[in-house]
C-alpha cells in the first residue's frame, strides 16, 4: 500500500504520521505551495500574530495551524461571498489562500476586503498562475504580479503599500499538469524559482 493510501485508509493516524515524517525532512505541502508559505508565513511572523485578529476567506487549515493568532475567524462559500458581503467587524489581517482566482466579481472582492482591514493593517492574497483550471465551484482569472498589484490598488490599496512575490519552475510546471504532487514524495523537488514561470503569485498590501 503506497504512503497516500495508507494516510487515507487511516485518517487517526495521519497527523501523527506526518509529524514523524516532517523530522527527517518529508513535507506534504504541495509542491508549488512550499516556497508560497514560507515567504507569506515570515512576512505574518513579521507582524506579530499573537497580537493579530485574522479573518481568513475561504479557510483551509494551513494558517490557523501556523500561528496562534490573538484571534481567528474563517468563512467559507457559499455561506459568505466576498463579492458581496462584509462581517461587521475590522481585523489586522485579512488571508485569501488560493481565493481570488474563484471569485466572478474580484474588484468587488477587493473592496469588500478593504473595507474589513484597520487602518495600517493587511491583506495577504495568494493566487496561481501557471496552473490548470481547477472548479471550485468556478475558476475565473489568473494574475501575475504586476497584474495583482493593478487589481489591489485599483481596489483602493495605495502603490507603495503592495509588495508581491511569485515562484515556480519548468519542472513543477509539468508535474502539476495532471496531478498536484506534495514536496515530499522522493525528496527531489526543486525549489529553484524560474521568474519566467511562475505557478504562485502572492501579495501583501496594507491599508493607509
Amino acid at each position: 500500500m503506497g504512503l497516500r493510501n495508507y494516510l487515507t485508509a487511516n485518517p487517526e493516524r495521519k497527523e501523527k504520521i506526518k509529524d514523524m515524517l516532517r523530522v527527517v525532512g518529508y513535507d506534504s505541502t504541495h509542491w508549488l505551495r512550499v516556497v508560497m508559505y514560507q515567504r507569506c508565513f515570515e512576512f505574518v511572523r513579521s507582524l506579530g500574530p499573537e497580537n493579530l485578529e485574522v479573518l481568513e476567506i475561504g479557510a483551509g487549515p494551513n494558517w490557523q495551524k501556523a500561528f496562534n493568532f490573538k484571534s481567528y475567524s474563517a468563512t467559507q462559500y457559499p455561506d459568505f461571498d466576498i463579492c458581496s458581503q462584509t462581517l461587521d467587524r475590522q481585523f489586522d489581517l485579512i488571508i485569501a489562500d488560493q481565493v481570488l482566482e474563484h471569485v466572478e466579481w474580484p474588484y468587488r472582492a477587493g473592496r469588500n476586503v478593504l473595507a474589513m482591514l484597520r487602518s495600517g493593517a493587511y491583506f495577504v492574497a495568494t493566487t496561481p498562475f501557471l496552473i490548470r483550471i481547477h472548479y471550485g465551484p468556478q475558476d475565473c482569472s489568473r494574475w501575475t504580479e504586476v497584474g495583482l498589484s493593478r487589481l489591489l490598488q485599483e481596489c483602493g490599496f495605495e502603490a507603495d503599500r503592495v509588495t508581491t512575490g511569485s515562484w515556480g519552475n519548468r519542472a513543477c510546471v509539468k508535474a502539476n499538469l495532471n496531478r498536484w504532487p506534495r514536496y515530499g514524495y522522493g525528496w527531489h523537488r526543486p525549489l529553484v524559482n524560474e521568474p519566467a514561470f511562475p505557478l504562485l503569485v502572492w501579495a501583501f498590501a496594507q491599508k493607509a
